[in-house]
């Protein structure tokens, strides 16, 4: 790991701070100057269903980094309902672990350094409002595309979290009604989602790994699959759609590693285009500045809001 010493901004020694991105696939996470800059990166598979596997792991990277580095504190993003204020998740969504656990408070015991916790949807958002492409929004809406589909929503220039810290659980929409296993957006227009039709149409057990870039490359070639990936895209597009005739943001920014595919987001325009209904409340849907960054920044700058610089 590269080693840094010393970094001023604004005639100031900056602050260097831990970020995790924790998604139900990998936990990314790195050390962050308070401006944004990442000055290192990794991941590890993420420990879903085990909590002592998932606080070791967590814990040894925090040592890691302490051992070289005077840092600030620890900011997470995590999946599921968050209480910010307290750290409690009801749920951890995909890291069934953390149901009804205090990562704040169980970290606090392991290391002598602040905590602060966040949904990852919002985490997303907050990226792109202090420092992203919705740097001079007051309404917007993130939409994030990975395991499942998480979401961040700005109003009126501040983060809605909603009654019981629920706000942006966009994935929970139902966009296709009738079919029980496809009918919320977390079922038909993740890359969990894509990966599993892919799947099932070409034989593949469920158990078998998969990564979304496979199904891509393969839908240039084979008409089948891409006829998958388009009815995935117009899945995508009846969620934006619902967004946009609700809130009526100024525009919604799209995130998630799968974003960096090539052309997608113009795909996603073309099929909201195709709605006869779009053109009376089409508003700009573009691509988030901070793709699989955009948790840890995010995260990074939340833990500021809440501790102070």
């Amino acid at each position: 790991m590269k080693e840094y010493t010393s970094f001023e901004i604004d005639g100031k020694e900056a602050k260097k701070y831990i970020s995790f991105d924790v998604g139900g696939t990998k936990v990314k996470h790195g050390l962050l100057l308070e401006d944004g800059t990442i000055l290192s990166k990794d991941s590890y598979d993420t420990h879903c269903t085990n909590l002592d596997l998932f606080l070791k792991e967590m814990t040894e990277t925090i040592n890691m980094y302490t051992q070289n580095h005077q840092v600030s504190g620890v900011a997470i993003s995590l999946p599921g309902f968050i209480n910010p204020h307290t750290g409690y998740s009801e749920s951890g969504g995909a890291v069934t672990a953390l149901d009804h656990q205090n990562l704040k408070k169980l970290l606090e015991k392991r290391t002598s350094l602040p905590i602060e916790v966040e949904n990852d949807g919002n985490c997303v958002a907050l990226a792109e409002k202090v420092s992203g492409n919705a740097k001079n929004c007051t309404d917007f809406i993130c939409m994030t595309i990975g395991t499942g589909i998480g979401g961040g929503i700005f109003v009126n220039g501040s983060l809605l979290h909603g009654h019981s810290f629920r706000g942006g659980e966009i994935g929970f929409m139902i966009t296709r009604a009738g079919n029980y296993d496809m009918d919320i957006l977390h079922s038909n227009a993740s890359t969990n989602a894509l990966i599993k039709a892919y799947k099932k149409l070409k034989g593949i057990s469920e158990h078998q790994h998969i990564e979304g870039e496979t199904v891509f490359l393969e839908s240039r070639k084979n008409s089948s699959v891409r006829k998958l990936v388009d009815e995935w895209v117009q899945h995508i597009s009846y969620g934006i759609f619902n967004l946009a005739a609700t809130l009526n943001p100024q525009k919604i920014l799209i995130g998630g590693g799968v974003i960096a595919q090539q052309g997608l987001i113009s795909k996603i325009n073309h099929k909201l285009d195709q709605l006869p209904w779009w053109k009376r409340i089409k508003i700009p849907v573009e691509r988030c500045k901070y793709q699989n960054d955009a948790g840890m920044i995010g995260a990074m700058y939340n833990f500021i809001e809440k501790q102070g610089r």
